[in-house]
C-alpha cells in the first residue's frame, strides 16, 4: 500500500520513538507500507527537521530521510489546479497521492478538502496498523 506521509509525522516520529508516527515509520521501514514522494516533499522533510526549534540531530534527520529514499517511491505528480488549499504548502502531499493512489497520512487534516485519501494518525494506525 502506498502512502504519503505529512512532514508533520516525521517530526513527531522523532520527537518520540514510543508514538502512532513512530509505529509508521517502523512499517515503511520494514516495508509494510510505501512511501511516495517527490522532490518537493523532500526538500520540505529536509528543511523543516533541520528546524533550530526542534534540535534532531543531523543523524537523525539523514538515517530517517535515506530510509524514505531507500523504501520508498520518487515521483513527478501531475499538478491538480482544480484544487484550492488555504495553505498551498500541503498541495504537494495531495498531488502525491492522487497521483500514486496513496493516502496522505497527516497530524491535521483540516489542512486538506474533504477526500477518502487524507487519513489522520491516529485512523491510519488503527485501520491499518491495528494500534488503538
Amino acid at each position: 500500500m502506498n502512502i504519503v506521509l505529512d512532514t508533520n509525522v516525521l517530526v513527531s516520529a522523532l520527537w518520540s520513538a514510543d508514538s502512532k508516527p513512530a509505529a509508521i515509520i517502523n512499517a515503511v521501514i520494514a516495508r509494510k507500507f510505501t512511501a511516495c514522494y517527490d522532490y518537493r516533499i523532500l526538500d520540505e522533510y529536509d528543511r523543516v527537521l533541520h528546524r533550530p526549534k526542534f534540535a534532531f540531530d543531523d543523524w537523525e534527520i539523514n538515517s530517517l530521510l535515506d530510509q524514505i529514499i531507500k523504501n520508498g517511491i520518487s515521483v513527478i505528480a501531475e499538478p491538480l489546479p482544480e484544487i484550492v488549499f488555504s495553505d498551498e504548502s500541503d498541495k504537494k502531499f495531495f498531488e502525491v497521492a492522487k497521483f500514486c493512489d496513496a493516502y496522505v497520512v497527516t497530524g491535521n487534516i483540516k489542512h486538506y478538502p474533504p477526500d477518502s485519501c487524507i487519513l489522520t494518525v491516529a485512523d491510519f494506525c488503527e485501520k491499518y496498523l491495528y494500534i488503538k
